[in-house]
C-alpha cells in the first residue's frame, strides 16, 4: 500500500494532488469538527466562557501551527528524498523529525505555561472572562506534547503520501472529543478546562496509534529505528528551514489576530469578541478544504523538486489552484446564504442568541475572501514543498501585517465603522495579498523550471 502511495506522488501530479487531498481534506474537516463541538458544548456555559475561550484562540493558533508547521518541514523533507529515489535519507529525515517534535513540545510547554496569564491579561482579558481562559487553556499547554505528534507524525505519513491511515486516525479521534466534551464539561463539571482535556485526550490517541505504525509495526514506507539514531544537522536544517517558518506562519496571524482581538475588544466588548470567536470558528472550518489542496501540493511538488521535474512542478500548482478556487466559489455560496442558520448552531441558548446577527454580519463579510484564498493557500504551500517556507512566510506577513491590520485599523479608526469595518479589512487584506502570492507563485516556478532545462 505504501508503495503505492509512492508511486503515485512520482506519477502524473493533477491524479496525485486530487487522490491525496481527498482523505486530507476529510482529515482536516474532521480536525475542525474538534473546534466546532467544543463550541456547541462551550455555548451552554455562557457568553463569558465562549469569550474566554476566544482569548484562547490566538495562543492555541501558535502551538497548533508549531505541531503542524514542523509536520511540514517533514513532509517537506521526506517528499522530496522520495523524489529523488533515496529511501535512507527519507528515513533519517523521518528519525530527525520525531527528535525535533519532542523538543518542540518541551519548550514550547514551559515557555506558554508560564506566560499564559501576563499574554492573557495583554489581550485584554479580566476578571471571570480571564478565569475562564485560564481554565481553557493550561491543559492545553500541560498537554502539548499529544499535539505535537499529532500533527507532526502525520506530515511523516504525509512526506510518502499515506494520507489515508492519518484520516482514520482522525475520524476516531473525533469521535472521541466528542463523546469526552460533555463528559468533562458537565458530567464532571470541569467547565471550560473539560472541552480543552478532551482534546489533549483525543490528540495523546492519534500520537499513539501514528507512532505505532511508524515504530512497532513498521509498515510504512520509511523504517525508523531509534536504536540507530544519530543527529544529523544537515537533514535536521533540511525539516527546520521549512518547519520553523511554517510555525512562525501561524505566530505571525496569532500576532495580527491578536491586534484585532484587541480592536474588537475596544470596540465591540465581550459581545464582539464573543461574535469573533464563534464566526471565527466556521471560518476556519471552511477553510480546511483549501489548507488540504495545499497540504496535498507539499507532497507533491516536494516529490517534483526532488526528481528535478519542473513541468510536473508546474502542473502541481496550477492544478491546486484550480482545486483551490473552486472549492473556495462553493463554500463562500454556502456561508453567505445559510449564514444565519449556521450562526444558530453556535448560539442555541437564550443567553447567546443576541449573537446571530452578529455571527451571520461576520460570515457575510469575511467569507468571500475565501474565494481568492484559493489561490493564495496552494501557492503558500508549494513554497514549503520545495524547500522554501521563508516565502511562505513571507506572504504570510504580508497579507496578515502590511495588509490585514492596516486596513482594519484604517476603517475603525478613520471611517468609524465600528465591528463591520474588521470584517471588511480581513475579506480585502486577505484577498489581495492572496493575488499577489499567486503571481509571485508562478515567477518562481519560471525560474526553477529554466533552472532545470525542462
Amino acid at each position: 500500500m505504501t508503495n503505492k502511495n509512492v508511486e503515485l506522488m512520482r506519477g502524473e501530479p493533477e491524479k496525485a494532488v486530487k487522490t491525496l487531498a481527498i482523505p486530507i481534506m476529510i482529515s482536516m474537516i474532521l480536525t475542525a469538527l474538534y473546534n466546532i463541538v467544543d463550541g456547541i458544548w462551550v455555548a451552554g456555559l455562557g457568553q463569558t466562557a465562549i469569550a474566554g475561550i476566544g482569548f484562547v484562540t490566538p495562543i492555541f493558533m501558535v502551538l497548533t501551527g508549531a505541531s503542524v508547521g514542523l509536520g511540514n518541514g517533514a513532509t517537506s523533507s521526506i517528499s522530496r528524498f522520495i523524489g529523488a529515489k533515496n529511501r535512507e535519507m527519507a528515513t533519517k529525515s523521518a528519525t530527525q523529525a520525531l527528535f525535533i517534535f519532542l523538543g518542540a513540545s518541551i519548550i514550547l510547554t514551559i515557555i506558554f505555561f508560564f506566560i499564559q496569564r501576563p499574554l492573557l491579561e495583554s489581550y485584554g482579558a479580566s476578571g471571570q472572562t480571564l478565569n475562564e481562559a485560564i481554565a481553557y487553556s493550561t491543559p492545553l499547554f500541560l498537554g502539548l506534547f499529544t499535539l505535537m505528534f499529532g500533527n507532526g507524525c502525520s506530515g511523516i505519513l504525509r512526506g510518502e503520501g499515506d494520507m489515508k491511515r492519518a484520516m482514520y486516525v482522525v475520524v476516531v479521534t473525533v469521535i472521541l472529543n466528542a463523546l469526552l466534551d460533555p463528559i468533562f464539561i458537565y458530567t464532571f463539571n470541569l467547565g471550560s478546562a473539560g472541552a480543552s482535556l478532551a482534546t489533549v485526550v483525543s490528540s495523546a490517541v492519534s500520537a499513539i496509534v501514528i507512532l505505532y505504525w511508524i515504530l512497532i509495526k513498521k509498515n510504512t514506507y520509511i523504517d525508523v529505528n531509534l536504536k540507530n539514531f544519530k543527529f544529523d544537522s544537515k537533514i535536521s536544517k533540511d525539516i527546520l528551514k521549512v518547519g520553523i517558518p511554517s510555525s512562525l506562519d501561524m505566530l505571525i496571524m496569532a500576532i495580527s489576530m491578536s491586534i484585532i482581538l484587541i480592536i474588537i475588544s475596544m470596540v465591540g466588548g465581550d459581545y464582539g469578541v464573543a461574535t469573533f470567536t464563534t464566526g471565527q470558528r466556521l471560518y476556519l472550518f471552511a477553510i480546511m478544504p483549501l489548507t488540504a489542496i495545499g497540504s496535498a501540493v507539499i507532497a507533491v511538488s516536494g516529490s517534483a523538486y526532488g526528481a528535478k521535474n519542473g513541468e510536473y512542478l508546474s502542473r502541481t500548482h496550477i492544478y491546486g489552484v484550480k482545486l483551490g478556487l473552486t472549492l473556495g466559489t462553493v463554500i463562500t455560496l454556502i456561508l453567505v446564504v445559510f449564514a444565519p442558520q449556521l450562526a444558530t448552531i453556535f448560539a442555541y441558548t437564550p443567553e447567546t442568541a443576541q449573537l446571530v446577527p452578529g455571527i451571520t454580519t461576520f460570515l457575510r463579510f469575511v467569507c468571500p475572501c475565501l474565494i481568492l484564498t484559493g489561490m493564495g493557500i496552494p501557492s503558500s504551500f508549494f513554497y514549503q514543498g520545495i524547500g522554501k517556507g521563508f516565502y511562505s512566510l513571507m506572504f504570510t506577513i504580508l497579507r496578515e501585517i502590511i495588509f490585514v491590520v492596516p486596513l482594519i485599523q484604517l476603517f475603525v479608526f478613520e471611517f468609524h465603522w465600528h465591528l463591520i469595518s474588521i470584517w471588511l479589512g480581513l475579506c480585502l487584506g486577505r484577498s489581495i495579498a492572496s493575488v499577489i502570492n499567486f503571481a509571485f507563485a508562478r515567477f518562481e516556478i519560471r525560474r526553477i523550471k529554466a533552472q532545470f532545462k525542462n
